[in-house]
């Protein structure tokens, strides 16, 4: 399984493909395929990692605690 980073520069590359514009149809299209599955994997691993990342905030008491990181709530 690719991690974010080879995601990410492998959906690079196809974008460069792509823009080029010296593909034929088929291959635009599977490389378009491609790309979304790689926008899809990235996407995961992102929600993965926002699941697991806290953020230690001052407590009432002035004590560290923690809590989970919620960008909504900011």
């Amino acid at each position: 399984m690719k991690t974010f980073e080879e995601a990410l520069l492998e959906l690079k590359e196809i974008i460069e493909k792509l823009e080029d514009g010296n593909l034929s149809l088929e291959e635009s299209v599977s490389l378009f395929e491609r790309g979304i599955k790689l926008v899809d994997l990235c996407y995961c691993r992102l929600n993965e990692v926002q699941k697991k990342v806290e953020i230690l905030v001052e407590g009432e008491g002035g004590e560290i605690v923690r809590k989970s990181f919620n960008p909504e709530e900011e």
